[in-house]
């Protein structure tokens, strides 16, 4: 069987300095090159590429990208301070901080980057 080693993360951007200042300084990803086709970023030890598209971008509206986090109020309190919104999506019914618990325990809160790709942080009983 092929073994698969690491996986690369991928989303699309259409304002590259935008997308480099929200992946590098707000959700703290290190920068490591632009490529030209994309901006690379280490993503806690994962590639992270950042697609550079020419023109138009119309985001998928599902979660392109989602990070587990082990304290998730602490991880969304933490992002707001550096300036991410979180998105609030009242049919699910969620906290204040716009965190969705699921009937089994599990929670989580979505935020857009400046392309409008949705993202998520996720915390798994």
């Amino acid at each position: 069987m092929i073994k698969l080693d690491r996986m690369i993360g991928f989303v699309i951007t259409s304002k590259p300095e935008e997308a480099k200042t929200f992946y590098g300084e707000k959700l703290g990803f290190r920068f490591v090159r632009d490529d030209g086709f994309a901006l690379v970023f280490d993503a806690h030890g994962l590639m992270l590429r950042v697609g550079k598209m020419q023109g138009p971008y119309t985001p998928q509206p599902n979660t392109t990208l989602g990070w587990e986090v082990s304290d998730i109020v602490s991880a969304v309190r933490e992002l707001e301070a550096a300036g991410v919104a979180f998105e609030r999506y009242e049919f699910m019914k969620p906290d204040p901080q716009g965190i969705v618990t699921f009937p089994t325990g599990d929670k989580v809160a979505w935020f857009k980057d400046p392309d409008g790709n949705v993202l998520s942080l996720s915390q798994h009983v």
